[in-house]
């Protein structure tokens, strides 16, 4: 049940896809806002008047979260449409908001608050911000991103303020949603491309489900159940286990136990090693067990080396724990700014016979994966292989773009080794020599 939601009598169901609507429409993302908490009776209208206007003039649903966080000086509202009907319903629930502050002089002004997933938000504000910068001149407003520190286990979003009139902050809505939907979109078809990744059972993750739904049912800003509808792939600290809804179990799966075991030299900038390790060690044991890993960090070979290499040693569904858990770790941890992707870089080692294959002819294979899952690839060429004929392949990337680089290079692997085991089988053994 949504305690305080108005979405089931005030929803338009052809907006998303119900019975006068298509399919499809479920996956495109809401538009999340926060009002003041004193312009929620107004918005609603007597006797629900106002919010079935808006509804029905706009083809949307809309939630408006009233008795979530008693007490709270605001309220978030989710609007379900179609991104012109998501933008229709925020002017009207801005114009509504705009005439009570005129009327009751409450306040002298009502900003627009967008909330937005914090793994978008550096896509939204772009590299070195411009991104931001070019909406904010373009609609002639001041945006504002609330800091990282207001992020907890309980709260996922962050808060978009945008300062201008009726207008200005409209039209800075249709980029600021346009931004965020692209980054939604990319990561969906991230996704798609991961759900078959070999050796990793999703529904035993339990990571991935609800993405089309997001955000859960009641609300962001609510305490999260492990029946809730988030999924931490767009979270700010991707993978944190249970207290996201993911299973955690220290003892290893059956399907661990009998997949193969892969090893992973994650670095990871030294400053991050003490909150990696935890006060006495705490930490790095916790997170070896949720993840069914061995979770090694090596000594540095440097007293000033910049970063520090941890060896992960499990089978796919652990790697992919373990190594979300240490990206989550190091975003939480802010070693990465705001405006900034976090990532990092992995090395894993391939048979020598299968790094051809990896580069491709011309490099044709390694620039098609590094267009498909937007990671760094490089094969060095110079390398020597080691004592098990083994050599090293470098991926860089942010954690969905390395987990689906190293799966797909996994495959290359899989794929030499199979055609090696049928040419052995196809050349004929020498028969004895008869006396």
């Amino acid at each position: 049940m949504r305690t305080g939601s108005w979405q089931q009598e005030f929803g338009q169901p052809g907006a998303m896809g119900g019975p006068q609507g298509p399919r499809h429409r479920q996956q495109e993302l809401p538009l999340r806002i926060l009002v003041p908490t004193q312009f929620v009776g107004a918005i609603i209208g007597k006797e629900g008047l106002t919010i079935k206007n808006i509804t029905k003039q706009t083809q949307s649903k809309v939630d408006i979260h009233r008795k979530e966080n008693t007490g709270a000086n605001e309220k978030s509202i989710t609007i379900h449409s179609s991104k012109e009907g998501c933008s229709q319903a925020c002017r009207m629930i801005l114009e509504i908001m705009e005439k009570e502050a005129n009327d009751t002089k409450i306040v002298e002004e009502v900003p627009l608050k967008i909330l937005a997933l914090n793994s978008f938000v550096g896509r939204l504000i772009g590299k070195e911000g411009r991104n931001l910068k070019k909406i904010e001149q373009d609609t002639g407003t001041k945006i504002i991103i609330s800091s990282l520190q207001d992020l907890t286990i309980y709260n996922q979003e962050r808060t978009i303020t945008v300062r201008g009139g009726v207008e200005e902050c409209c039209n800075a809505e249709v980029e600021i949603m346009k931004k965020l939907r692209e980054a939604h979109e990319n990561d969906v078809a991230l996704l798609n491309q991961q759900t078959n990744m070999p050796g990793i059972n999703m529904s035993t993750l339990g990571i991935f489900s609800g993405l089309s739904a997001l955000p859960p049912a009641s609300g962001l800003r609510g305490p999260l159940s492990a029946s809730a509808n988030y999924s931490p792939l767009l979270g700010p600290t991707s993978v944190l286990g249970s207290m996201y809804g993911v299973p955690s179990s220290g003892a290893l799966s059956h399907q661990q136990t009998t997949a193969e075991q892969e090893v992973v030299y994650l670095f990871v900038p030294t400053p991050a090693v003490g909150a990696l390790i935890g006060k006495k060690g705490q930490h790095i044991r916790e997170l070896a067990h949720y993840a069914g890993a061995s979770i090694k960090i090596a000594a540095p070979d440097n007293p000033d080396d910049p970063d520090r290499m941890v060896i992960i040693t499990g089978p796919p569904e652990a790697q992919f724990k373990a190594q979300g858990r240490i990206y989550g770790k190091l975003k939480e941890e802010n070693f990465f700014t705001a405006k900034e992707e976090a990532k990092l870089e992995a090395h894993i080692k391939v048979p020598f016979t299968a790094a051809g294959r990896v580069i491709g002819k011309g490099g044709k294979t390694v620039n098609e994966l590094q267009n498909l899952t937007s990671a760094e690839v490089i094969v060095p060429r110079d390398q020597t292989a080691d004592e098990n004929d083994e050599v090293f392949v470098k991926i860089i990337g942010h954690f969905f773009a390395s987990q689906s680089a190293q799966r797909k290079i996994r495959e290359i692997v899989q794929q030499v080794k199979q055609q090696e085991r049928k040419y052995q089988q196809m050349v004929p053994t020498p028969s004895e020599p008869s006396n």
